[in-house]
């Protein structure tokens, strides 16, 4: 019996990714930050969408805290890459403490 696919979640360097539209959420609601990509340009390259412009967003996840709080760093990248790329490191610095 074949796995369907929407049962295995996609990962990126260990934590998990979840796209709704334009925005992908990249690590986990139970840890204490979060990485926001949203993309905000994109163009037709032959049959696909590229993005050409995605904002990051490091965001803490408590609940508690005012929205206006919850962004610790942003920036903004030329394609999705570079984007995740920084995310990443973000990320990792901010579980870790750093």
């Amino acid at each position: 019996m074949a796995e369907n696919n929407k049962d295995i979640p996609l990962t990126y360097k260990g934590h998990p990714l979840r796209r709704k539209g334009n925005l992908i959420y990249y690590g986990s609601m139970a840890d204490k930050y979060i990485i926001l990509l949203q993309v905000l340009s994109s163009q037709k390259e032959g049959d696909m969408d590229v993005a050409t412009k995605v904002s990051i967003q490091l965001q803490l996840t408590d609940p508690d805290i005012k929205s206006r709080d919850v962004v610790v760093k942003k920036s903004e990248k030329t394609s999705l890459y570079d984007a995740m790329d920084l995310g990443a490191i973000w990320l990792e610095r901010a579980l870790a403490g750093k």
